[in-house]
């Protein structure tokens, strides 16, 4: 599995622990995703995720619309595509009302990502989904962003409250925007927590590291040869 939250309930579920390896993503190429200097203009908040309510997609435009009516000069740019085969997936119609008002930008699917944080000042996923280690929190801590991300599974295991980010309540589109305006009007916490951000991707959730801990596991598998094991990477 991924994040503890998951082992934790393959334990309630009785599996034995011993059986039971934690294994956190499938690690992030940090030679494509790195560090750049942050670019000039208004401070831009990216959010990348499939469009689905379930992801923070609507909190993160209420937080744009709280933000930009208190003066806030920030763009809060939205990257992805509805998923249209999801009973949670934000219409298109949604994407493009709110797009153009109240800072929101959304960009759709976009093919290089390493260019779309290059361009962002802060990541966000204010998602309430419950996820095992999202891959796109890992490519902008690589990066040297700052992330605004929930207390949720997985979400939490990329982001140290106040060390590299911060964590926010679930469908709290106010604890949302004051976390980010922390950010927005600082430039220099956010360089701070963008080194810690890069830090801890290098440090924890690099490919390298993660390549390792799989062919470890395999080895223990291999060394059991015959005997009954099972190897989780993710619940469903």
């Amino acid at each position: 599995m991924q994040n503890p939250d998951d082992r934790a309930l393959l334990v309630r579920s009785r599996l034995p622990e011993a059986r039971i390896r934690l294994i956190r993503g499938a690690g992030v190429d940090t030679i494509s995703f790195r560090p750049m200097p942050e670019p000039s203009g208004a401070v831009c908040i990216v959010l990348a995720a499939r469009m689905l309510w379930a992801k923070g997609v609507g909190e993160f435009a209420e937080a744009a619309r709280l933000l930009t009516q208190a003066g806030v000069n920030a763009r809060f740019v939205l990257v992805g595509t509805p998923d249209l085969g999801h009973p949670a997936s934000v219409p298109e119609a949604t994407l493009r009302g709110w797009h153009g008002h109240d800072g929101v930008e959304w960009r759709g699917w976009q093919d290089d990502m390493p260019a779309v944080f290059r361009a962002a000042h802060i990541a966000c996923l204010p998602s309430y989904y419950r996820e095992g280690l999202p891959k796109v929190l890992l490519e902008a801590a690589a990066c040297g962003l700052p992330i605004v991300t929930t207390n949720t599974p997985g979400c939490r295991e990329v982001v140290r409250d106040g060390k590299n980010g911060y964590l926010v309540p679930v469908r709290d589109a106010q604890a949302l925007a004051l976390a980010l305006r922390r950010l927005i009007d600082n430039a220099a916490l956010r360089a701070q927590m963008g080194r810690s951000a890069r830090e801890i991707a290098l440090a924890e959730f690099s490919q390298e590291r993660i390549t390792s801990e799989v062919l470890t596991v395999y080895g223990e598998v291999r060394g059991h040869a015959g005997k009954p094991a099972t190897v989780f990477n993710g619940l469903p």
